[in-house]
């Protein structure tokens, strides 16, 4: 193949000489327009699953970069005059220039050839007189803007500034610095990468760089390589406790904004991005260095395992991409938990340690106990530190078994099974099916089971088969379900009411999720008559009488809800339904006091809560359940949320249930595992601590794992779990018994004692004999990176064993 590649990065760099490895008869041909010393940042990090990657497809190049290596375990978390240590992460860093020329150099023995200081020839030239042109030519692709009619590139501008700066203090871990200062919250992110140099990412958002008056400096144009001095005097002053005597050393360092980068397709034709050109991860975990030669790699392999370039560009993208995905939104996560950190600078310390370490949601509770058990066990006795004189717990345990009192209901654990609809009523009455689905779930030891919507009249059901709660005996139906919750288990039980809206008269899930009914069906309103999607009905407007029956209607529900013996109400005010639609722009387009800015719309759902606050027992909780976003332009956002939020807080709401979307048929949700959490965290900073009110997190929660990271965190007080209660209606006593846990917070039932052990899987081997005189002594978990000063023309031996946890997944960072 002839292969032209534009830009001598670490990706154009790793790729060429992995591909002339492979066949030393390719052409390769590299321009750079900058000159080979001209490499700007300071130091680069590796995780030990990179670095397996590269030792395993150049040896050579493994060896030459491991004499390079800084290597420590530890990360220090400097927060309010404390300093908390977290060790067993497993680093491995290096000077970015280094590892430049040792690319540089593999590449001119393997005969690449390489244009410094010359830009590349016409991208379409290249393209019809090279079998591959390969675009890595960094966060500002020429290429990729182009043809950015192909490629579709999405660039998402962020809201801190950050520089990227060194200094000559040698750390001896990955070091976090939390600064108070008069401006607002600063935070350094610093490590070793050499025995001489460490890099110091100075980062704050963009109304502390304001207040700083760091503008007044940056407001200009600078030259390639130029340095922002000003700026930097500046931060000397502000981190002199940090640096001592040491100092700040520049090497194109001026103020930033990271901008995400994210691509339709990678490829066009021939041409092919990778690294930056095709995606970007925030340097606070992903390290843009380590996702370009993770691409190169890949790309390498797929041509030399496919026949055509074509193909081997597609099965590189399939293969490339969702690692790659995972990343960003794990990057996403920790980004823009940054953003918002001053919200955090009142949780204890140790709190906002392990809040920290858990925030993209790779790192869990029990990822850190394996990497570092004392870390863990101090924030568990933190936790129970805090709860003890509340709850009266004696002892620690793991999170998600520490009771929660909210008005006169006392839950026995922070488990809510999710409300899940079943389509399986018959004229909206429970019937069987309910009593055996809630009651096992009940049975399963979730500190809080909920219904599913219970529709408040016969046009606010979703489909024929939704339940409801409109006459004497559904009431009764619903009391049956209560009384055998309370009478078989320790479980609390509560009641969703809502109303379809313009969503209604649809089929159930499995016959066609969202169709209208095509017989049988009722007539939908909406606040506006606007449909769901474009094969729904479009509903009638509802007047002013018609809110005030419907108002009616919710009233006599909860009435029924309280008569049948309900611990909590929770008010549907999410996922597209009636009250939920009056609540977003994209479905309310009404001109009078329940329409245009979110102060009017939000007038009826309001109305409705307070009518059922006046009836319903003062002693039982009431809940709220929101979509925190729209998932879609135009639609309402985590900002619109959180002032929705704390208009229901200022009318006497207990509980804040936070999910997301439903509300428009074309949204575009960012699906993945805990992906909602974020939105529950900021409300809860927000809106919930500052009221006393419990917040709910749901979505893509599957494991007890993260349970406890989520509440250990401070980012929820409630965690509900849907699918994963289907999968084993016992998923809460089940996650007592793996845990260790035995106590009130998870009581098996009488007739199911004897079952509360996990039964054996088959024969196992029995222990293995011991064959040794001597043990051999565990390796640390908390290493530090001390390096050796050693004369000139010495080497230092860079080895070092940071313990079993040493290749886990790491938090990973680039400066």
């Amino acid at each position: 193949m002839r292969i032209a590649v534009i830009g001598a990065g670490p990706a154009g760099l790793y790729f060429s000489a992995l591909m002339r490895q492979l066949d030393p008869t390719h052409e390769i041909t590299i321009w750079e327009r900058n000159a080979p010393d001209d490499t700007f940042g300071f130091g680069v990090v590796f995780s030990d699953e990179t670095l397996g990657g590269i030792e395993h497809a150049d040896e050579h190049v493994y060896r030459t970069m491991s004499e390079q290596f800084a290597r420590w375990s530890d990360i220090d978390i400097h927060y309010r005059g404390e300093t908390r240590t977290s060790g067993g992460q497993g680093f491995a860093a290096m000077s970015r220039k280094e590892l430049l020329h040792i690319l540089q150099q593999r590449c001119i023995d393997l005969g690449v050839t390489i244009h410094f200081r010359t830009s590349a020839p016409d991208v379409e030239e290249l393209a019809a007189t090279y079998d591959l042109v390969l675009a890595a030519d960094g966060i500002n692709s020429a290429v990729r803007t182009r043809f950015s009619d192909v490629f579709a590139p999405s660039l998402d501008r962020r809201h801190n500034k950050y520089m990227w700066l060194g200094t000559d203090r040698v750390f001896e871990a990955f070091e976090f610095f939390i600064k108070h200062t008069p401006y607002g919250i600063m935070q350094v992110h610093a490590y070793p990468f050499s025995a001489d140099q460490s890099t110091f990412i100075v980062e704050m958002h963009e109304s502390v760089w304001h207040a700083a008056g760091f503008p007044a400096f940056a407001d200009r144009e600078f030259a390639l390589g130029e340095n922002d001095e000003k700026s930097i005097a500046v931060l000397q002053e502000i981190f002199v406790d940090e640096l001592g005597e040491h100092t700040l050393l520049a090497n194109n360092s001026r103020w930033i904004t990271f901008t995400t980068v994210r691509n339709r397709t990678w490829r066009n034709r021939n041409i092919v991005l990778i690294g930056d050109a095709a995606h970007t991860a925030h340097f606070s975990i992903g390290s843009g260095t380590k996702l370009a030669m993770e691409d190169a790699l890949a790309l390498a392999a797929c041509l030399h395992e496919n026949d055509s370039v074509a193909s081997s560009l597609a099965a590189y993208e399939s293969e490339r991409r969702p690692v790659v995905e995972s990343v960003q939104r794990a990057a996403q996560a920790s980004l823009e938990w940054f953003e918002s950190i001053a919200q955090y600078t009142d949780q204890d310390p140790d709190q906002f340690a392990f809040n920290l370490l858990t925030r993209s949601r790779r790192i869990t509770y029990d990822n850190l106990r394996l990497r570092d058990d004392g870390f863990v066990d101090a924030i568990d006795g933190w936790y129970l530190s805090a709860r003890a004189e509340t709850h009266g717990v004696e002892s620690t345990r793991p999170p998600m078994f520490y009771p929660l009192r909210i008005r006169g209901m006392e839950l026995a654990n922070r488990i809510l099974v999710s409300p899940m609809d079943m389509y399986s009523a018959v004229d909206g009455l429970p019937a069987d099916f309910h009593l055996v689905h809630l009651g096992s779930k009940a049975l399963g030891g979730a500190g809080l089971v909920m219904t599913e919507m219970v529709c408040v009249s016969p046009e606010g059901r979703i489909t024929p088969g939704c339940a409801g709660l409109y006459t004497d005996e559904q009431e009764a139906a619903w009391a049956r379900i209560v009384d055998f919750v309370h009478t078989n288990t320790r479980s609390k039980i509560g009641v969703q009411l809502g109303h379809s809206g313009r969503k209604g008269a649809t089929k159930v899930m499995w016959e066609g999720i969202d169709d209208p009914l095509e017989t049988g069906g009722w007539e939908t309103v909406g606040p506006s008559a606007v449909p769901y999607g474009p094969r729904s009905r479009t509903p009638r407007e509802v007047t002013i009488a018609d809110m005030d029956d419907i108002t009616e209607q919710f009233v006599d529900a909860a009435c029924a809800a309280a008569r049948a013996g309900f611990d909590l109400l929770e008010l549907h005010c999410a996922h597209g339904y009636l009250l939920s639609s009056f609540l977003s722009p994209l479905a309310n387009r009404r001109n009078d006091e329940f329409g245009g800015p979110l102060e009017n719309r939000l007038r009826f759902p309001l109305r409705v809560f307070d009518a059922i606050r006046k009836v319903w027992p003062a002693e039982r909780p009431l809940s709220v359940r929101i979509s925190a976003t729209d998932w879609t332009d135009g639609g309402n956002a985590i900002d619109d949320a959180v002032e929705i939020a704390r208009a229901f807080a200022e009318h006497g709401v207990d509980v804040l249930h936070v999910s997301s979307g439903q509300v428009v048929a074309h949204e575009k949700p960012a699906y993945g595992r805990s992906y909602q959490t974020p939105f529950a965290d900021r409300i809860r900073q927000e809106v919930g601590v500052p009221h006393d009110v419990a917040v709910v997190a749901v979505g893509a929660i599957s494991t007890y794992d993260d349970v406890n990271s989520l509440l250990l965190a401070g980012r929820a007080d409630l965690v509900a779990i849907g699918r994963a209660h289907l999968w084993d209606p016992h998923w809460t006593l089940h996650a007592a018994v793996e845990q260790g846990y035995r106590g009130e917070a998870a009581e098996w039932p009488a007739p199911f004692q004897a079952g509360n052990r996990k039964p054996p899987s088959g024969r196992t081997d029995g222990p293995p004999p011991r064959l040794e005189l001597v043990r051999a002594r565990p390796a640390a978990g908390s290493q530090r990176w001390q390096p050796a000063r050693v004369p000139a023309g010495q080497t230092v031996n860079t080895s070092m064993n940071c313990g079993p946890a040493d290749r886990a997944d790491t938090v990973l960072y680039e400066g």
